[in-house]
């Protein structure tokens, strides 16, 4: 069902300067700033040879990634996201095994601008999951 890692999603407080980082410490190309109102964020992504690196900087402070660097001031990772061919069809197998899907369980568009949903991190080894229809 899932197929390539899209990306490794990191919450960071300071979005310029986790830019600068990947941009001119560790030398990445990196994608200018996106704002995401209907998610509550801010994006960049780094481009790398083999997948991206999404930081993602609260947008408002009801964002959730407002709520998460509350519990974590230093930031660190927030998601990962797997590319599946139909999300539909993967949104209901991972119902039928028991999967809970977030929101109200339908596709919402996310940062490039494709079909989106999020797995509940209790079913999915602690970490929250982000599907992207490809």
């Amino acid at each position: 069902m899932i197929g390539r890692l899209n990306h490794v999603a990191l919450a960071v407080r300071d979005l310029a300067a986790a830019t600068a980082l990947y941009r001119d410490t560790l030398g990445a190309r990196v994608s200018a700033e996106v704002p995401l109102p209907e998610h509550g964020v801010t994006t960049v992504f780094v481009e790398l040879p083999n997948t991206k690196i999404e930081l993602l900087a609260p947008l408002g402070e009801a964002s959730p990634i407002a709520r998460f660097l509350e519990r974590s001031p230093e930031g660190g990772i927030h998601h990962l996201c797997y590319e599946v061919d139909d999300i539909i069809a993967a949104r209901d197998s991972l119902r039928a095994a028991g999967a809970r899907v977030l929101g109200d369980g339908e596709p919402r568009t996310g940062a490039h601008g494709k079909p989106v949903l999020f797995l509940h991190p209790k079913d999915m080894l602690g970490t929250l999951v982000e599907l992207e229809q490809v």
